[in-house]
């Protein structure tokens, strides 16, 4: 008898590739499954970016140059917040910062919130430090409901700011704040 080859039959293939064969194939599905996933991610949480370049016309300052047009103030100042609104500190703290070149060195509550009036403290004997702190507010240095003299060396600051409820009447802060508190 002999033995037909059928059409039909069936190869046999060595079953010696299979595990790379496994590797492989759940490799690319994982592959697959990153590729999509991350396009999901870029597509839901685009951001446009501004670029915005210098002026080119404008010639460049050394650091010293930038320090001599507006140098930093050697005013170490506290701003604690005696008003209760949310954030109002660090908004004043970055004001002076940014418009008078004065040195917060910290921002606070103050001990309680019903402070009707912002106070300008002068916490030592150099009463121009407070002068210029008095003036980045609009306020005079002869204004004794603001400005008051209580040396206190303890505390390792020139001034201490307590804002009060009245905040919103100094002009001078609410034309660099983006923020309307209320």
């Amino acid at each position: 008898m002999s033995k037909k080859k059928s059409r039909y039959q069936i190869k046999k293939t060595p079953l010696k590739n299979l595990p790379l064969d496994i590797a492989i194939g759940l490799t690319g599905i994982l592959l697959i499954g990153f590729i999509y996933s991350f396009s999901q991610k870029a597509a839901s949480n685009s951001v446009r970016v501004d670029v915005t370049f210098p002026n080119a016309d404008k010639p460049k300052m050394l650091a010293k140059e930038l320090y001599q047009e507006n140098p930093i103030q050697n005013i170490k100042i506290e701003v604690l917040n005696g008003c209760g609104i949310n954030g109002i500190a660090a908004e004043i703290s970055e004001f002076l910062r940014t418009n008078h070149r004065i040195d917060v060195i910290r921002s606070d509550n103050a001990e309680r919130y019903n402070y009707p009036n912002t106070i300008i403290i002068g916490r030592n004997e150099n009463l121009e430090n407070l002068r210029l702190v008095s003036e980045s507010f609009g306020v005079p240095i002869e204004n004794k409901n603001v400005i008051r003299h209580e040396p206190d060396e303890s505390l390792s600051v020139d001034v201490t700011v307590i804002l009060g409820k009245d905040i919103h009447s100094y002009s001078k802060y609410f034309d660099f704040s983006s923020k309307n508190f209320k």
